[in-house]
């Protein structure tokens, strides 16, 4: 399975959602909560450009945020992305 990496925060309804999506499909995950660490919400905005969370991270590609994810799915993009970081 891939390397996949949720970066979360608290609270926030689009990262449990992100979180049952992926556990839904089988697609086990890292959950990274940065929530009480702003040394690493910098770090992560210096490294994907994005403010907002969740950030999904599949193997060295930024998927997104909770709205790429459910498109990825959608599209069956999700699971290429899981079975070729695997």
């Amino acid at each position: 399975m891939a390397n996949v990496i949720v970066y979360s925060t608290d609270p926030c309804s689009f990262c449990a959602r992100a979180k049952d999506l992926l556990a839904k499909r089988g697609i086990a995950y890292e959950e990274v909560n940065l929530a009480k660490d702003p040394e690493g919400r910098a770090a992560l905005l210096e490294r994907t450009g994005m403010l907002s969370f969740p950030q999904v991270v599949i193997g060295d590609t930024l998927l997104g945020g909770f709205r790429e994810l459910v498109m990825a799915d959608q599209s069956g993009r999700l699971d290429d992305l899981a079975s070729a970081a695997a």
